[in-house]
């Protein structure tokens, strides 16, 4: 099934946004929650997620436009018009800090159509760590099918920076809602735009999906991590901050 031309369904509780797409295709984009996933969660982290505006408090205008937007969710007329009030004026770092507020307090829908205008600004470049938090607050929130579509455009972006940390972080939350393939191609993906997996990334991946016992091919990913730090793979036994052991649940 593509996740790219997603169409109605009698049994998504949300209304629909677009979100562009690669190649400049259009994906109309339900909120629903799918069932049938098993979460899996790292030992010896924080059950509470971490609030993503760091930093930096969120301005008046952009306090504003988060309260607006809550409150017109319902009506997608007054959302319009919230938007052309209220978003669309905003600065880049006010725009930005809209997103990740919505993001924290988990207004999935809301967060998705700001980032569809992110992605249209000229200022736009894109983040790995902010697809990371994307994807986790979607998994967390049971819209996988949403998680699909935010991933594909990750893979359709031309201009990813190396960034390991927020490869790891996408690396993680992928492997800890049991979400394989997705965890396989983002692996790849980093090594197409040359981030080396370190091993943190190793260790999330190789240890991570052997737990969840998901069907995917992990030899490639072992002789990579034997290539770079040795044929024992001992290192895999160690933990750190990144990675550690994971439990299903």
């Amino acid at each position: 099934m593509s996740f790219l031309a997603t169409t109605p369904s009698s049994t998504i509780l949300s209304p629909p946004y677009t979100l562009l797409g690669s190649g400049g295709k259009v994906s109309y984009l339900r909120l629903g929650r799918v069932e049938g996933y098993r979460r899996v969660t790292m030992r010896g982290g924080s059950e509470n997620r971490k609030p993503l505006q760091k930093g930096r408090n969120l301005s008046i205008e952009a306090i504003q436009a988060v309260q607006s937007l809550k409150r017109a969710k319902k009506d997608l007329q007054q959302l319009d018009r919230v938007y052309d009030s209220k978003i669309r004026r905003l600065l880049k770092f006010d725009m930005m800090a809209v997103l990740r507020e919505l993001l924290r307090q988990n207004e999935c829908s809301l967060a998705l159509k700001v980032f569809e205008d992110v992605r249209k600004e000229d200022w736009y470049k894109p983040q790995v760590s902010l697809y990371a938090d994307i994807v986790s607050v979607l998994a967390s929130n049971g819209l996988f099918e949403q998680v699909q579509i935010i991933h594909s455009y990750l893979k359709a972006e031309t201009d990813l920076a190396p960034e390991i940390e927020g490869f790891n972080n996408l690396l993680k939350a992928l492997v800890s809602y049991n979400l394989g393939e997705l965890a396989m191609e983002s692996y790849y993906l980093m090594k197409e735009v040359g981030c080396e997996p370190d091993k943190a990334s190793f260790r999330i991946v190789i240890k991570g999906l052997e737990s969840t016992r998901e069907s995917v091919d992990l030899r490639p990913v072992k002789k990579d991590a034997q290539e770079l730090y040795g044929e024992s793979l001992e290192f895999l036994e160690e933990e750190d901050e990144a990675a550690t052991g994971i439990s299903t649940h």
